[in-house]
């Protein structure tokens, strides 16, 4: 069994660092939108298995609706989400779990498999804003513990060193840009590629806001 987990924070609880230019209810918007992004990236890997955890009903309806298997969140943290995915997985026999983070909204099918064929043991696709994890396979789920934030990939790389097992890592600009602070939604609207995020933000006029020119 081969799983990519994705794990979602409650709708009303995310990218706090957007409120300066977002409203509660439009962060809510804009979070369910990458997460439809990253799954829209998830869903088609063939012999892969997707599960979204996370502790809010309209997460797990919605990644349901979309083909993905909800998992009911337990804990609070990023942290305890993959402890309890890990503790799913090894429950049952899980050989490969891939963790995607559910902010990337310029992930791609292309680029997730790109990351789900390497072949090491610690296979990484760093963020490339502040150095951590926006993407973690591990072969076995426990060959390395999982870390995430920020300079989480040089551990990762660490720590596979350390033990011993091959790491590979998957430079992507698909997969290494994580939408956190207000000129990132800039960098989503000057995307020449079409993605719920985008659309998300068209929707609620950030263009206009931002003074930003969308391509045509």
């Amino acid at each position: 069994m081969r799983v990519v987990a994705v794990p979602v924070k409650s709708l009303d609880r995310t990218k706090t660092r957007l409120a300066s230019v977002l409203s509660p209810l439009e962060r809510a918007e804009l979070a369910a939108a990458m997460l439809s992004d990253v799954l829209d990236a998830c869903l088609p890997q063939a012999g892969w298995d997707v599960w979204a955890i996370s502790a809010q009903d309209e997460v797990l309806r919605l990644a349901e609706q979309r083909g993905a298997r909800p998992l009911r969140e337990t804990g609070a943290t990023l942290r305890q989400a993959v402890r309890q995915v890990e503790a799913q997985a090894r429950d049952e026999d899980c050989a490969e779990l891939a963790v995607v983070l559910a902010d990337l909204p310029f992930a791609t099918e292309d680029a997730v498999a790109e990351v789900l064929a390497a072949s090491a043991s610690v296979v990484a696709a760093p963020a490339t804003s502040d150095g951590g994890t926006n993407v973690l396979v591990r072969r076995p789920p426990s060959v390395i513990p999982a870390r995430f934030g920020r300079s989480s990939f040089s551990k990762h790389r660490a720590e596979a060193y350390r033990r011993g097992v091959t790491f590979e890592s998957v430079e992507s600009s698909a997969l290494g840009f994580d939408l956190d602070r207000p000129a990132d939604l800039a960098a989503v609207l000057d995307a020449e590629a079409d993605s719920r995020t985008k659309a998300a933000c068209l929707r609620m006029g950030m263009a206009e806001r931002l003074g930003v020119n969308t391509p045509l």
